[in-house]
């Protein structure tokens, strides 16, 4: 009879795996319906991109819009949107870094 209680021990921790895992992808879930910004500029370029690291927006201040220098356009573009991600990356850390802890999972 002692190899029931294992069983039962087994099943308890099939239990917890599953709700961590319905945990774990509605987090995910709203994680990508969260949005973070990347400027550069002082906010002549902004980069909105979601947690799910996929751009959502650019806004270009008309005033960077320089024909003579469209190379600090680029740049700054460039720089928003590292911004943005590197932003996308510490909230998937705060969001997931619960669920992932001790494990190497790819992405996380």
């Amino acid at each position: 009879m002692r190899g029931m209680g294992n069983m039962g021990n087994m099943q308890k921790m099939m239990k917890q795996m599953q709700k961590m895992q319905k945990e774990m992808m509605e987090a995910q879930e709203q994680l990508g319906e969260q949005k973070v910004e990347g400027t550069a500029g002082g906010g002549m370029v902004t980069v909105v991109v979601s947690g799910h690291k996929k751009v959502l927006e650019v806004r270009i201040n008309e005033e960077a819009v320089d024909p003579d220098d469209v190379e600090m356009l680029q740049d700054m573009i460039l720089v928003a949107t590292n911004d943005a991600l590197d932003k996308a990356e510490q909230l998937t850390e705060q969001t997931m870094g619960k669920y992932t802890k001790g494990f190497n999972i790819p992405g996380f």
